[in-house]
């Protein structure tokens, strides 16, 4: 990849050819920021500059065998570690090369989520498992197949349990010679405190609203709309790409939401027995929805993430601070009615609520339990008065 295709980032593109041409390189780098803004395609794209023989001060040369072969993700120098669900066939990144280079080559900017999809295992946790370790020494081992350096991109390094985690710092500790290992990851804070000791972080910024408005233009979105798209993404081109696609999956997390605080509302604010009576049954099976199998951990923890977002839109909506919204269309109209019932006597304890329910979900709790637990949480804290 070139560093002319990545979408912004310019100061963290000049500071990696600035390290590259002063032959500052360190042996451990780590991307660090929040999802869609170009973290693994800065790796890709330093990986390839470091190693074109014919780089230009600016970028790779783009035509010389090596780049064609980075730019196929297939240059023999060129590693990959990432989250797999291993079968009894396949437990080591090796066996989802094939979908991993597609994803990357089709979709360039995707999520936890858009890989699980396209393993076809969105039902499940994905993790780096102790056997990638020893694949990594192996791989390290080999000589370097050009003159350039052996390169690791470790992506969600947050993913590895603990032995392959200790493992992987053994290797920080004494690199093997040419080799560099970038780790791409969204929360550098889950690593172990010695690997973030031994390497040097490269804090990636949130995208501009404009820098992002002006790549959805590219791609013949109308300006007035792809400007409201690019504020509501936060910093984050994924995030205007998927909120340019109103799929099915965004608005049933809307309507999740929505069945949620509508239904606590009636159970807990309104008078009427029969209306209370329905509202609790709705809960309930609500809750035997959500925690369904088919449904799967990772996309509960979503719409529990989600869940928070709306919540903390509502509440600035509540106060007045239009300016600091982001919202789609469909997402203000709900919250136009909804909004009064999110304020300072709850909102902290709904956030705990659902952040809760998120970290529970994570360790594998009991998801009928945590999300009828939830409901009747809501119940209580939607009729909470103002303070």
């Amino acid at each position: 990849m070139l560093f002319s295709e990545i979408i912004g980032q310019e100061e963290t593109k000049q500071q990696l050819r600035r390290a590259v041409r002063e032959g500052r390189i360190p042996h451990a780098q780590l991307f660090s920021g929040i999802s869609g803004i170009g973290k693994l395609q800065l790796a890709l794209a330093y990986a390839q500059y470091l190693n074109c023989p014919h780089r230009t001060e600016q970028d790779s040369c783009g035509t010389c065998p090596t780049c064609l072969q980075f730019e196929k993700l297939q240059h023999p120098d060129l590693h990959f570690v990432f989250p797999i669900v291993k079968t009894d066939a396949a437990d080591t990144c090796d066996a989802f090369l094939e979908p991993w280079r597609d994803i990357i080559l089709n979709r360039h900017y995707f999520d936890l989520n858009d890989w699980h999809n396209a393993l076809g295992v969105e039902t499940k946790q994905s993790m780096i498992y102790e056997k990638e370790s020893g694949e990594i020494l192996r791989k390290l081992s080999l000589k370097p197949y050009g003159n350039g350096y052996k390169v690791m991109i470790i992506w969600q390094p947050e993913k590895m349990n603990g032995t392959t985690a200790n493992k992987l710092l053994k290797l920080l500790e004494e690199p093997p010679v040419q080799t560099v290992f970038l780790l791409v990851s969204e929360h550098p804070e889950q690593l172990l405190t010695t690997i973030q000791s031994r390497v040097q972080t490269i804090r990636v910024p949130r995208l501009e609203t404009t820098t992002i408005a002006e790549a959805l233009e590219q791609h013949g979105m109308d300006a007035t709309r792809a400007t409201d798209i690019a504020r509501i993404a936060n910093g984050s081109y994924l995030a205007a790409l998927k909120k340019a696609d109103e799929s099915e999956a965004n608005q049933q997390e809307l309507n999740d939401f929505i069945a949620l605080f509508r239904d606590a509302y009636t159970v807990g604010v309104l008078k009427d027995p029969v209306k209370k009576y329905e509202s609790l049954k709705r809960l309930r099976q609500w809750s035997l929805d959500m925690a369904d199998a088919k449904v799967g951990r990772e996309k509960q923890k979503h719409f529990l993430r989600y869940a928070q977002q709306q919540v903390r839109e509502n509440y600035i909506r509540n106060i007045g601070q239009p300016e600091l919204n982001y919202q789609m269309a469909s997402e203000r109209e709900f919250s136009a009615k909804f909004a009064p019932f999110i304020h300072n006597g709850n909102v902290e304890a709904i956030m705990n609520q659902l952040d809760n329910a998120e970290r529970q979900i994570e360790q594998n709790g009991n998801a009928k339990i945590i999300f009828f637990d939830l409901c009747l949480q809501m119940i209580v804290l939607i009729k909470k008065q103002r303070q």
